[in-house]
């Protein structure tokens, strides 16, 4: 596929951390929130449902898209034992919810899709990480719960919080976990000609001291 002088992104999200990591790529990005259901439906997979969140923010903001802009939406949630665990309603439930995580394995799921309307084209993927907890202590727990941190974070935490450090380790890609597969949608833009994207990996590693064994360096 011959390379387009250059690609120009729309992201479809108002996650802090999401647009940060979309600036990793390099190309020129737009900012803009759709106005999606973000409702669960019954006996919906994890996977179909970022699938299809991600398809219908993507969807919401095409016809707002400039010919030469490319539509970037993301989903990400968190799953242990098969159920989507979302934002904690109050500090209660966040211990709650780190309490079940601690010390055991438990997977994270971006679902993102693409869409360039002006060349009709159309990708969507899931990527899938394995994130294991600490064995966190219920001091120190309720330390990070105090900081009000994990108030606005799917499963309770954030995985590159340096001063609670969740996580012993993580499976895949860690950028997934933050709230972007950023290596996946890369090869993904790549794919319909964008220039080149390099320079991931050590990037990762400066942010979040995570080495990358798949990345793009």
């Amino acid at each position: 596929m011959s390379t387009v002088a250059s690609c120009r992104l729309l992201l479809a999200s108002g996650s802090p951390r999401r647009r940060e990591l979309v600036r990793w790529l390099g190309y020129p990005v737009r900012v803009q929130v759709p106005q999606v259901d973000e409702s669960l439906r019954a006996g919906e997979a994890p996977a179909a449902y970022v699938t299809r969140l991600a398809r219908a923010k993507a969807l919401a903001l095409a016809p707002q898209a400039a010919a030469d802009e490319i539509v970037l939406a993301a989903d990400t949630v968190v799953v242990d034992r098969g159920r989507i665990l979302g934002k904690p309603r109050d500090a209660a439930h966040a211990a709650a919810m780190l309490r079940a995580l601690r010390g055991r394995a438990h997977q994270v799921l971006t679902g993102f899709a693409l869409l360039w309307p002006a060349r009709d084209r159309a990708h969507s993927e899931v990527v899938t990480s394995t994130v294991h907890m600490r064995d966190l202590s219920d001091a120190e727990i309720q330390a990070y719960i105090a900081s009000r941190d994990p108030l606005d974070k799917a499963g309770a935490y954030a995985v590159q919080n340096t001063t609670f450090r969740p996580v012993a380790r993580v499976e895949g890609c860690f950028a997934n976990v933050v709230g972007l597969p950023v290596c996946a949608v890369a090869r993904a833009l790549m794919a319909w000609g964008c220039p080149r994207v390099r320079g991931i990996v050590p990037r990762c590693a400066r942010a979040f001291g995570y080495n990358c064994a798949s990345g793009i360096p």
